[in-house]
């Protein structure tokens, strides 16, 4: 089953303490996972940015609000304890919690309030009404925002000119590491005439080898055709290795069609060129910059 929203989880984790005895957050985690029938694909699954578990973000973030609300307490690192407020709430044999319960118990609203509130800006709304932590949410707002820049690039990109597309294409190579870092090792063989690009890009610094490219700025699908030729002209260019960038994307054929074929051969389509455009900072710029916070826990034990 997929696995459960972070409020939906702060019930069974509080009932695991209702023994009144301490836990480590890895036993809650096995216990959850077990309760909810959590496989490892579920258990696996990742946040949009690949850095973190999903499941691991969403229990951490029940556990966070059940301590705001005072209902568990830390006795040690990653080790909880319920108290009497949690265990009067459990008595009372409740059928959910969720923020919303959160809201009427005075400890959380007292936090709450301490973090101020503005007319534009309150920090939970969000939250109150979603299923997603705050990570999900800062996550998932990063990749929509990267999924319309992408687009914007693209169109842009396709307004360009020719000669244009030649250097862009070079930058996001050269910013990939091919060449050497030097753009001096990246030779334009000339303009196809189908508004593309050939080129020679050395794979190091030494140019112990070289990538044959050729890159179109197509509205049209790259069938098989067109790679084959691609293939064939790697020959010509004494190359083993080749790369093909297109703006706009590439046919199940063609893209069949290079795992099978001795060469080397990269597909790029307009969706990876944006991506590879925005990860190495090639036409985009920085607009804001938000540095998320987590408490250094080591800093905080004591020694004997």
């Amino acid at each position: 089953m997929a696995v459960p929203d972070f409020q939906t989880l702060m019930l069974p984790i509080l009932k695991i303490f209702n023994d009144s005895k301490e836990h480590h957050v890895e036993e809650v985690r096995r216990i959850i996972a077990k309760n909810f029938n959590l496989n490892d694909e579920d258990l696996n699954s990742l946040l949009p940015s690949g850095t973190s578990k999903l499941y691991n973000n969403r229990v951490a973030w029940s556990i966070t609000h059940l301590k705001m609300a005072d209902l568990i307490e830390s006795t040690k690192r990653s080790i909880y304890l319920i108290t009497k407020d949690g265990l009067e709430l459990i008595a009372k044999n409740p059928s959910r919690i969720d923020l919303n319960l959160l809201k009427t118990i005075s400890a959380y609203a007292e936090k709450k309030k301490s973090w101020g509130k503005t007319e534009e800006f309150e920090p939970t709304d969000s939250i109150e009404k979603s299923e997603k932590t705050p990570d999900e949410l800062i996550e998932e707002g990063y990749e929509k925002i990267k999924f319309e820049i992408s687009n914007e690039i693209i169109r842009t990109i396709k307004s360009c000119s020719p000669h244009f597309f030649e250097k862009l294409v070079l930058d996001v190579l050269i910013n990939l590491g091919y060449g050497g870092s030097n753009l001096d090792q990246a030779k334009v063989l000339g303009k196809t005439g189908d508004d593309g690009v050939d080129g020679l890009i050395n794979e190091d610094k030494l140019g112990l080898d070289v990538i044959y490219v050729q890159a179109k700025r197509w509205e049209n699908q790259v069938g098989q055709p067109e790679i084959q030729k691609f293939a064939g002209a790697l020959q010509g260019q004494r190359a083993k290795k080749g790369i093909f960038i297109t703006t706009s994307n590439f046919s199940k054929p063609a893209l069949e069609y290079v795992e099978k074929i001795e060469n080397r051969i990269i597909l790029i389509d307009g969706k990876k060129l944006a991506e590879l455009m925005i990860d190495n900072n090639v036409g985009v710029s920085t607009k804001k910059v938000f540095s998320i916070k987590r408490i250094d826990t080591d800093y905080f034990i004591e020694e004997d």
